[in-house]
């Protein structure tokens, strides 16, 4: 299997999602606005999302793919399809009581998650119905998530990181044919919710029957296998919920400066999920796997040269991206959100934020290749401790940045400590010898600190040299001009490489 092929099916798979959820927001947008409905599904949303990222998209697949790849490579095909019967198992188990208890108890959930809302009854009522539709997909998207990292061990990558794609479709769907045919509109927001889960999950089961993996779920307490998975979750929810506890700090922060902030950092957030999403969630993907193969054989010279592939891979591809986004953060920002009510000083506020993220953003992306190697190793504990150490050098940076910068303040901070989580990572790795890195280092990053140094250049020189209008023109001329800025960037900087000798065939590599 070729790794640099299957980033590009699994980048090109994310992006799509990613494009499909900026469609997905103005549809809703379009048709709900920002009322009563639109407030009350986003709440109702709120949690089982939350718990889809920490459940189901990091902690499962963190504690799962390496005992599961332990088994591809130890055990008979007939113990590890055992082994995976008993963690569906005890999956279903647990998510039917969490499901059972959201539905039944929606109206103390919504009362707990938007408090505000007791003194207005029909929000109130609204969302508690939305939520008993909704909460199931926690159910649906978690046996999904199970399914993709079994495809994801096997080689199958494309398949799972297609799924996103159908839910974001099915909300698109239901809001524009299905809307119409409800008292309330917004419910069929919840239906496309819950039959994006299915759909999800169902894409997958003709994959895994081909696998041999399409077996009923079988309950077995305390089986040494499925004990191993859930004492590795424990560590795992942490650290992954020590992100979305600096979001929730910072979000309250944001909402103490001056009107719009909360705004202005929400939408460079988003430009900043595109490469997180596409680069970071791909090159995580399908560097697990081989790691945890490769650990589980006890072969670290192939551990350590496919990190090594990951390390460089990211760099290539990363770097370009930030210094791209930190020159282009005003076109960007003018042609996807400087319209009809966002006006030039939204505008500029956001171009501040985007930039500060732009600073982090090689930090982030290096997390996802760094992490997954403490992880091979059925060792979450060291990823969950940096995090926490980061979260309060994230806080503390916090203090001294806000009152200067503000709201750019806050993403700076953000950024800072992604390069720090980073750095830890990779000292650690190098410290217990788990990563040696191959020779060729010095050379690798002079020549992209010169591509770079000509791209960014040169974007600089056209914005300053060439009359570009981004405020009283339309949409679609702005985003010609950004496709054009950005294809440029792109010929500089990878024409640059060639001519310093770099090649595409010098990135490839093959894992069985």
């Amino acid at each position: 299997m070729n790794l640099l092929s299957a980033l590009a099916k699994i980048g090109s798979m994310t992006m799509l999602s990613r494009v499909l959820g900026f469609v997905r927001d103005a549809v809703l947008a379009r048709i709900f606005g920002a009322g009563i409905a639109m407030d009350a599904f986003v709440v109702a949303f709120r949690l089982p999302n939350l718990l889809r990222r920490i459940f189901a998209e990091g902690a499962f697949s963190q504690a799962f793919v390496p005992i599961l790849a332990e088994y591809r490579q130890k055990k008979s095909p007939a113990e590890t399809q055992e082994f995976v019967q008993h963690v569906a198992g005890m999956l279903m188990f647990a998510l039917l009581i969490v499901t059972a208890i959201g539905v039944l108890a929606a109206p103390a959930v919504i009362w707990a998650t938007a408090s505000g809302w007791g003194g207005k009854p029909e929000k109130f009522v609204l969302a508690s119905q939305l939520l008993r539709i909704i909460f199931p997909y926690i159910l649906l998207i978690s046996l999904s998530s199970l399914v993709g990292s079994i495809l994801n061990t096997y080689g199958k990558f494309s398949v799972p990181a297609f799924t996103p794609v159908l839910l974001n479709v099915s909300l698109i769907g239901f809001a524009l044919l299905g809307a119409k045919h409800f008292e309330q509109p917004v419910m069929a927001l919840g239906w496309g919710v819950f039959c994006g889960g299915v759909l999800q999950l169902s894409f997958q089961l003709p994959w895994l029957f081909r696998l041999g993996f399409l077996k009923i779920p079988k309950l077995r307490f305390g089986d040494p296998a499925v004990n191993r998975v859930i004492k590795q979750m424990a560590p795992a929810i942490l650290g992954t919920s020590v992100a979305q506890v600096s979001l929730v700090i910072n979000t309250n922060i944001a909402s103490y400066l001056q009107s719009g902030s909360v705004s202005w950092m929400y939408f460079a957030d988003r430009l900043m999920e595109l490469p997180t999403g596409v680069l970071g969630v791909a090159l995580g993907t399908i560097l697990l796997p081989g790691l945890s193969k490769h650990a589980a054989t006890g072969d670290k010279r192939e551990f350590s040269a496919l990190l090594d592939w990951g390390l460089r891979l990211c760099l290539l591809l990363t770097a370009p991206a930030a210094v791209g986004m930190a020159v282009l953060a005003f076109p960007l920002v003018a042609t996807l959100f400087m319209y009809n009510k966002i006006g030039m000083h939204d505008a500029l506020m956001t171009q501040q934020a985007l930039i500060a993220y732009a600073v982090g953003l090689l930090g982030l992306i290096l997390i996802k290749v760094l992490a997954p190697g403490f992880y091979a190793q059925k060792n979450i504990k060291t990823p969950v401790k940096v995090a926490i150490v980061t979260l309060v050098c994230t806080q503390l940076m916090n203090l001294i940045f806000v009152w200067k910068l503000q709201h750019a303040g806050l993403a700076l901070s953000i950024s800072l400590g992604a390069c720090i989580n980073a750095a830890f990572l990779f000292l650690l790795l190098r410290i217990k010898e788990m990563y040696q890195p191959k020779a060729g280092w010095r050379a690798f990053l002079l020549k992209l600190a010169i591509a770079l140094t000509v791209m960014a250049g040169g974007l600089w020189a056209v914005q300053h040299y060439v009359a570009l209008e981004w405020v009283h023109v339309g949409g679609l001329q702005r985003t010609g001009q950004l496709f054009a800025l950005i294809g440029f960037g792109m010929v500089l900087y990878f024409s640059t490489l060639g001519l310093l000798g770099f090649r595409p065939h010098h990135f490839k590599r093959r894992e069985m």
